[in-house]
């Protein structure tokens, strides 16, 4: 259930001091900062996709302060084939996302079955935090839910080393 008082994610990640990994599960995400790129994107322009000081701007310089302090990033994205027109989308912007320190892969839904996954995509900080991120059927975010419980946080580090050993780096992952 999303908590009206907690902790910003620039906080949590502020707060982190060695790892931080993010578990992707959804084929489309509704995030309305981006739908006007998304829209452009769709129409053939793909310069957001290369614009290192656009709209994630503040997320390149937050990860690449994170690197520079000793956090490594790591993103896994579990995406069902033939991928949706939102990750041909996210595919094409990862770049700049590796550019700024954060390492990404892709692992093909069929590829994830025998996975326990928890139920929503999710932040681990430290091995001691998880920050779950909910989201409408339209893939709007509606807040997050932060769990500390050592049986929530082994689920999700299980899940995500499961997934990260499985997935292709993204410059291998072809969609």
């Amino acid at each position: 259930m999303p908590q009206q008082n907690a902790p910003s994610f620039s906080e949590m990640i502020a707060e982190c001091r060695r790892s931080a990994v993010h578990l992707e599960m959804r084929d489309a995400y509704g995030i309305a900062a981006e739908a006007a790129e998304f829209e452009a994107w769709k129409r053939g322009d793909d310069r957001s996709r290369h614009d290192r000081a656009g709209r994630r701007r503040a997320w390149l310089d937050l990860v690449a302060a994170s690197v520079v302090r000793g956090v490594t990033l790591r993103r896994a994205r579990i995406v069902s084939e033939p991928v949706s027109e939102y990750i041909r989308f996210e595919h094409a912007g990862t770049a700049l996302n590796i550019e700024a320190g954060e390492s990404i892969r892709w692992l093909p839904r069929r590829h994830a079955s025998d996975i326990a996954l928890p139920g929503n995509d999710f932040w681990l900080f430290d091995d001691e935090v998880v920050r779950f991120n909910h989201f409408t059927g339209d893939g709007a975010s509606v807040g997050p839910e932060v769990r500390r419980e050592v049986e929530v946080v082994r689920l999700c580090a299980t899940a995500f080393e499961t997934v990260w050993e499985r997935a292709l780096p993204h410059d291998q992952f072809k969609v």
